[in-house]
């Protein structure tokens, strides 16, 4: 049982509970908790107070079964907590929506303030785990990734997921251990880039071996890049785009696919395509949801890659399936399972669409994945010193992240002209 006792394998078996909640969510009184608009009500209480005791719970089993201090453990999760609440409420203001900040911006920015401004005393320390809480967060995210929504797309959309991943992994990796970033944080960055942001990561700095210092620095880029990217990657669209056709539906299927290939977080690419108008959000949404889905399948490649490597690692040897099995983060089974779970009750009808449309079973997992995160985020922040961001010895994994972001905008455009501006009308008519 010793070899279950794993934070991996404890977040799997723990989000267990939250997929059949969120399952049920048709049977729930309005669907489930949601992410409250407001702070002043008794609706948005009780939501608030039903997050609080679902993580508090899951955070006190965590640490029983992995044997982590459980002295503290309150103070510090309600302090966390309280600061992932607010990240929540100032991200639902119109103003802010308009701009399109997200919660998880609010949550690094807040806990850097924290971290920075003040200093972490040991009573907060406790709850401070960003990894426990995002894994959570990355396993009810499967939930949300239905083969449904990939297969909109068509081949066309599953095609650029894949070239995009692998020609932007291999040079954002290329790029990196050129600048002479050590090899395991050269992976994690490469994923961060070429899939989906910090989803990827954390599962990159799993398989890898990344230090935390190193994954909380590319997080925070990752999060900090994105918001100019959000207003950036509309403006080039409005500009570039009408140049490669002109039929507007394709300019809207091309925008999209090109925003969805290109903004490393999901709310991102959905607040950065709404720009563009509905088609293109439609497009750029269904387009990162299908490269979510290669989370699992990149975290196994590089599980291979690190199980043919030598101690020297300038020679291969065969792959062995138990050592590739050891390195692969098994929290992603779960991210994997949660998405054909709920892909198969689509199938069958099973799933309940509210009177906007929207399916309230993924809604609800949605946002618990959103909530996990914001947790998580505030953690990352108050673990990150704006120092280190700055400082002489992260200026390699910088420009490594800035070069392999660039190339991915250009790429990205490319495929998504070559896919959606010609492949798929080719194919249609």
């Amino acid at each position: 049982m010793k070899r279950f006792l794993t934070e991996d394998w404890i977040v799997t078996f723990l989000s267990i509970p939250l997929l059949i909640l969120t399952g049920l969510a048709s049977y729930l009184p309005g669907g489930g908790f949601k992410i409250p608009d407001t702070l002043t009500t008794l609706d948005a209480w009780y939501n608030i107070g039903g997050f609080f005791v679902i993580a508090l719970v899951l955070l006190y089993i965590g640490n029983r079964l992995l044997s982590r201090p459980l002295k503290g453990l309150l103070l510090s999760f309600i302090v966390i907590f309280a600061v992932a609440t607010l990240a929540q409420w100032v991200a639902k203001i119109e103003a802010v929506k308009f701009y399109g900040f997200e919660a998880v911006f609010f949550s690094v920015i807040f806990g850097l303030i924290i971290r920075n401004l003040f200093r972490v005393p040991e009573w907060l320390k406790p709850a401070i785990q960003g990894e426990f809480f995002i894994k959570i967060g990355v396993v009810c995210l499967g939930a949300t990734v239905l083969f449904s929504d990939v297969m909109k797309s068509g081949a066309a959309g599953l095609l650029q997921a894949i070239l995009v991943v692998a020609i932007v992994w291999f040079f954002a990796y290329w790029l990196a251990r050129k600048l002479k970033v050590e090899h395991a944080s050269a992976m994690t960055l490469a994923s961060g880039v070429s899939i989906c942001g910090v989803s990827a990561c954390i599962t990159a700095a799993g398989v890898a071996g990344t230090d935390k210092k190193s994954l909380s620095y590319i997080i925070s880029l990752v999060l900090i890049i994105v918001v100019p990217m959000i207003y950036l990657m509309p403006w080039l669209a409005s500009i570039i785009v009408p140049h490669l056709t002109d039929n507007p539906v394709l300019q809207s299927e091309i925008a999209g696919a090109w925003i969805g290939g290109t903004i490393d977080t999901t709310s991102g690419v959905g607040a950065s395509s709404e720009m563009c108008g509905e088609a293109a959000q439609k497009t750029a949404i269904v387009v990162k949801a299908t490269q979510n889905v290669l989370i699992g399948v990149v975290a196994f490649f590089i599980a291979l890659y690190l199980s043919a490597r030598s101690g020297d690692g300038k020679s291969f040897n065969r792959p062995s399936f138990g050592i590739v099995w050891e390195k692969f983060p098994k929290f992603i089974l779960g991210f994997v399972i949660a998405s054909a779970v709920f892909s198969l009750l689509q199938t069958g009808d099973m799933l309940t669409h509210s009177a906007s449309g929207k399916i309230v079973e993924t809604t609800l997992a949605k946002s618990f994945s959103t909530f996990f995160f914001s947790l998580s985020f505030v953690c990352i922040g108050m673990d990150t010193r704006l120092k280190d961001i700055v400082s002489k010895e992260n200026r390699k994994l910088l420009f490594s992240f800035l070069g392999a972001q660039i190339f991915n905008i250009v790429v990205t455009l490319f495929i998504a002209w070559l896919m959606f501006g010609i492949i798929k009308p080719a194919i249609w008519h």
